[in-house]
């Protein structure tokens, strides 16, 4: 019997410690390749963003194709593929005269580095910090975070306020919605990368639309919901009713570009 508990206990320790190594392969699943961005977006210009730990990232700038609105929104993508998947949603706010610019974090589409908490945040710094030294005003930017990138998105609005936000299926924090996926596992004490959106929303002032489908199986709708009670700021909650994660009414539906649409409204009052 002590032989067996043993046993056990060394298991148990082999397999969170696997967990602790190798968590950040069970969080980022980055497309490690591109397409050119002529052959999925023609309006597309390649540009290169630099981090302020000295990475080069690749990256997406789309002029608007009709009345320029003045308005730049800065994509923060999620967790998995690269900046060609969010190449629909671009090519829908350019038609409706947004400038947009498509990130990759470092670890996705080419790009330098690994994937990580603090490395995403500089990702995004570095995103927004182009855009600024372009003559756009500070206050005439859109962050879009989608899904993780809505935890990175609300990072950068506490650091550096944007005209508006809009979190698309957003998570209260990595754990709670990790807890949900491995609910054998003691997430919250392995998890190096926190991603604490509901701790960071309420210090946000900015415009905010909250954008999430009621049959998600990825992000808990009640998690979405959760972010929206507890914003700083005006919010507006669009609950896009049947929509799961990936689906297209979340990627490029009309649902979602009205809501950011509605946020122009409210930057120009």
């Amino acid at each position: 019997m002590l032989l067996a508990g043993l046993g056990l206990l060394v298991v148990l320790v082999a397999t969170l410690t696997a967990v602790w190594l190798l968590q950040r392969r069970l969080i980022y699943f980055p497309d490690a390749a591109v397409p050119a961005a002529g052959s999925v977006l023609p309006a597309a210009q390649e540009i290169t963003l630099r981090t302020e730990d000295g990475l080069a990232l690749g990256a997406w700038h789309v002029a608007p194709n009709r009345a320029n609105l003045g308005i730049t929104v800065l994509v923060m993508p999620g967790n998995a593929g690269c900046r060609a998947l969010r190449a629909p949603l671009a090519r829908r706010l350019a038609a409706k005269g947004f400038a947009v610019l498509l990130l990759d974090y470092r670890g996705y589409g080419g790009n330098p580095g690994s994937p990580s908490e603090g490395g995403l945040i500089k990702d995004a710094r570095a995103a927004r910090a182009y855009l600024i030294g372009r003559g756009v005003p500070a206050q005439r930017l859109i962050y879009f975070g989608e899904s993780l990138g809505a935890a990175v998105a609300t990072r950068l609005a506490v650091e550096h306020p944007p005209g508006g936000l809009v979190l698309r299926s957003p998570f209260t924090d990595l754990a709670g919605v990790g807890s949900r996926h491995y609910p054998l596992l003691p997430v919250r004490l392995l998890l190096r990368d926190r991603f604490p959106v509901t701790e960071l929303i309420g210090q946000v002032r900015a415009p905010t639309a909250v954008v999430y489908g009621s049959a998600d199986v990825i992000v808990p709708p009640e998690q979405s919901a959760a972010v929206a009670a507890a914003a700083g700021g005006p919010v507006r909650v669009v609950e896009v009713v049947g929509a799961d994660h990936n689906d297209a009414a979340l990627l490029e539906g009309n649902e979602l570009v009205a809501a950011v649409l509605e946020l122009v409204l409210r930057i120009d009052q």
